[in-house]
């Protein structure tokens, strides 16, 4: 008979104390962002998909080099450049990314001599197909303006 007491105080004092975590968690501030109307702050290591830089005239910084065509392990870079008449340098025409195959690991941004890839702060990035993640950033970027 003394264990089935020692049993309800036990299991009584249990009770309290998740009744007190609940308690407590109903009188602590909400931390739910109602998301398509609340942006969340975004923190400076996010990763999200690769992005052209600009200069200070408002171009883009990119040499058409190559190198990070030929660092990424994922093979998901194609730079396409032209060397147009009367110019002594190749001129970026298409900066392709396949972000299906993008592993976010940062080698073309460290590749880069001219620091022209950075990472983007969009993090929400949707579409229904996978043409969706194959994405021309030199058009990207002339939109933006």
């Amino acid at each position: 008979m003394g264990g089935y007491f020692s049993d309800l105080i036990e299991g009584g004092k249990s009770l309290a104390s998740g009744l007190a975590v609940t308690f407590k968690a109903m009188i602590s501030p909400v931390v739910t962002v109602q998301y398509p109307r609340e942006k969340i702050e975004i923190t400076p290591n996010f990763r999200g998909h690769i992005e052209l830089t600009l200069d200070a005239e408002q171009k883009i910084k990119c040499i058409a080099c190559g190198m990070c065509e030929k660092s990424c392990p994922s093979g998901c870079i194609n730079v396409i450049s032209e060397k147009k008449e009367g110019e002594k340098k190749k001129s970026l025409t298409s900066f392709m990314l396949n972000f299906t195959k993008c592993s976010l690991c940062g080698i073309c941004c460290e590749s880069c001599p001219a620091d022209a890839i950075r990472y983007s702060n969009e993090y929400n990035l949707a579409g229904f197909t996978r043409e969706d993640f194959i994405m021309d950033l030199v058009k990207r970027l002339e939109d933006k303006k």
